[in-house]
C-alpha cells in the first residue's frame, strides 16, 4: 500500500487519508490504541498513540504512551508549529512526535527541555521510507516506554477528562499531579463522551467584497441543506443590510414599532463582555425545517462600527463566545457585508474556511483581488491569536445564467479563468439564477390584513427542483471538504 500525498487538498484529508488510513495501520498501531482529538489537561492533540492494547482501554502504568502525531494544511509551512509541538513533548513528556502536512513528515525526539529533528522526508517518500518510520516511531519499537506525562501520572478510576475521538474503546482517565489531585477532571458518562465526539464545531464564512453576488442565497440555503443532513447549525449575520436576517424570517413586523430584533440582536452580542451570551442573542428560524438558529443583525449596527472598532476585544467577541456553545452545533455559517469593515474582519476572524460566492462577471472577478489581499491581513491577525490560516474552500459560481448557449461557450471560459489569473480553487457545485429562488424568499403570509414575510428555504418550498438538487450538492461537497461525513 502505497501513499499519494495529491490526495490530500485540506488539513481534515492529512488527517483522515495519511495518519488514519495509511500512517497508524502502516506503523502498527490498531483502533483501539490511539485516539483523536483529545484533551489532556489544556493541551488539545490532533493524535495520542499508545504501544499498549487493552480492552476495554484504560490508561495505567502497563499501557505506555507513545507518539504525539500533529496534521496541518498542505499550504501550511510546518517551522510555524515547531514551537507548539516543543510545549506538547515537553509538558506531557512524551519522547516522540510527528509533524506532517501531507508533502513533508517530520519526526522530533525530546530531549531535555527541548525537541530535536530526527527524521524527515517529502511526502512522495512516505511509503519508502516506512521501515525507518517503523524503527522510530512503530507500536512495536515503543512498547517499553514510561507512562508518566512530565509531573502527571495517568491513573486507572472513575472519573474521566473531556475527550474527543475516535477510538471505539470508552477509557476511564483521570489526570493527576504529584499530590494525587486532580486536573481539570469531570465525571463523564459513557453516553456524554460518545456526543462530545461528535461535537468539533466547523465555522464556515460566506464572503466577496462585491454586492449582488448571491451571498445570502447561499447562506440560507446552504444552512438549511446542511440541517436536512442532519446537522445542527447556527448561522451568524454580521452584515447591517440584515438580508440573511429578512431571508430566514426573523423580521415578521410590519411596523419598525414592532420590530422585536432591535434590541437584541449581533450588535449586543459584540458590544458586550459579560452580557448577550449567543444562547440569549440567537433566534429559532423555522424558514427551514428541521429549525436554524439565528443570530440576527440589524440596519443599526452601522451606526456602531466606530464604537466597536474602538473596542479591541469586539473583534474577537465573537470567537470567544462561539466556544461557549460548541458542543450544541456542527455547523455555523456567517454571513458579511459586502466590503472590508470591521464585520467583515470579524467574520474572517473567527471563521474556519471561506466560501467566496461569484457571479463570474469582471467586476466580480476583479474584487477577487481585495478579497485575497483582505484574507492576507487577516490571517495576520490570525496568526497572533495562534489561530491557523483561513482555509479557502473555492469560488462558488452563483446565480449562473441557465441559458444553454452561456452555459456551453461562455460559462467553461469564465470558470477557467479564476485559478489561473487569481490562483483561486473553482468550487464542483453551481448555483444557477432560478425562479423560484427568488419566490422562495419573496413569499408573504396574509395576518389580518397585514402582509408579513413568510420566506422559506428552497428546500423546503420546491424540495424536487433544480435549485434544491444544486445546494444539497454543494452542502455534500462542503461537509467533505470539512472533514465531516454529508
Amino acid at each position: 500500500m502505497n501513499f499519494n500525498p495529491e490526495l490530500c487538498r485540506n488539513e481534515s484529508e492529512v488527517e483522515s487519508k495519511l495518519i488514519v488510513q495509511y500512517l497508524l495501520p502502516q506503523l502498527g498501531y490498531t483502533p483501539e490504541t490511539w485516539h483523536q482529538e483529545i484533551a489532556v489537561g489544556s493541551i488539545r492533540l490532533d493524535f495520542l498513540a499508545f504501544a499498549a492494547q487493552v480492552v476495554p482501554f484504560v490508561l495505567d502504568d502497563n499501557s505506555p504512551l507513545s507518539v504525539v502525531m500533529e496534521a496541518k494544511h498542505p499550504n501550511q509551512n510546518l517551522n510555524r508549529h515547531t514551537g507548539r509541538l516543543k510545549r506538547y513533548l515537553t509538558s506531557l513528556n512524551v519522547e516522540y512526535g510527528l509533524l506532517t502536512n501531507g508533502k513533508e513528515l517530520r519526526i522530533y525526539q525530546k530531549v531535555q527541555d527541548d525537541i530535536q529533528l530526527i527524521f524527515t522526508c517529502s511526502g512522495r517518500e512516505i511509503s519508502s521510507k516506512i521501515d525507518e518510520i517503523k524503527t522510530l516511531i512503530g507500536r512495536d519499537s515503543l512498547k517499553e516506554k514510561p507512562t508518566r506525562i512530565g509531573n502527571i501520572q495517568i491513573d486507572s478510576t472513575e472519573n474521566q477528562i473531556p475527550i474527543s475521538g475516535k477510538s471505539p474503546a470508552n477509557p476511564s482517565i483521570e489526570v493527576t499531579n504529584g499530590q494525587g489531585d486532580s486536573i481539570n477532571s469531570q465525571p463523564l458518562s459513557t453516553d456524554l463522551l460518545k456526543e462530545k465526539r461528535q461535537h468539533t464545531v466547523k465555522t464556515i464564512a460566506i464572503y466577496h467584497n462585491k454586492g449582488g453576488v448571491g451571498k445570502t442565497t447561499t447562506v440560507v440555503n446552504l444552512a438549511a441543506a446542511i440541517r436536512k443532513k442532519g446537522k445542527k447549525v447556527l448561522i451568524v449575520d454580521l452584515d447591517s443590510q440584515a438580508n440573511t436576517t429578512f431571508a430566514a424570517g426573523l423580521a415578521k413586523f410590519d411596523d419598525e414599532e414592532l420590530d422585536e430584533v432591535k434590541d437584541c440582536n449581533v450588535r449586543h452580542l459584540l458590544q458586550s463582555e459579560e452580557f448577550y451570551p449567543i444562547n440569549e442573542v440567537a433566534k429559532k428560524s423555522q424558514y427551514s425545517n428541521p429549525e436554524i438558529d439565528v443570530l440576527p443583525s440589524h440596519i443599526t449596527l452601522m451606526q456602531y462600527e466606530t464604537e466597536l472598532n474602538q473596542q479591541d476585544s469586539s473583534k474577537i467577541m465573537l470567537l470567544q463566545k462561539l466556544k461557549a456553545v460548541e458542543g450544541q452545533y456542527d455547523v455555523v455559517i456567517i454571513d458579511t457585508p459586502p466590503s472590508l469593515n470591521l464585520y467583515a474582519r470579524i467574520a474572517l476572524i473567527t471563521a474556519d474556511y471561506l466560501i467566496i460566492p461569484s457571479d463570474l462577471k469582471p467586476f466580480a472577478n476583479q474584487g477577487l483581488v481585495n478579497v485575497k489581499d483582505f484574507v492576507k491581513t487577516i490571517n495576520g491577525y490570525r496568526k497572533f491569536l495562534n489561530k491557523p490560516p483561513i482555509e479557502i474552500l473555492g469560488v462558488l459560481p452563483c446565480k449562473i445564467s441557465t441559458n444553454s448557449r452561456f452555459g456551453q461557450y461562455t460559462l467553461p471560459k469564465r470558470l477557467e479563468v479564476i485559478p489561473k489569473r487569481y490562483d483561486l480553487k473553482v468550487m464542483e457545485s453551481v448555483i444557477y439564477e432560478r425562479e423560484e429562488l427568488a419566490k422562495c424568499t419573496e413569499r408573504m403570509q396574509i395576518v389580518g390584513n397585514i402582509e408579513i414575510p413568510d420566506p422559506i428555504s428552497v428546500l423546503d418550498f420546491k424540495p424536487d427542483s433544480l435549485s434544491a438538487k444544486e445546494f444539497e450538492l454543494l452542502a455534500k461537497e462542503v461537509l467533505q471538504e470539512i472533514g465531516l461525513t454529508a
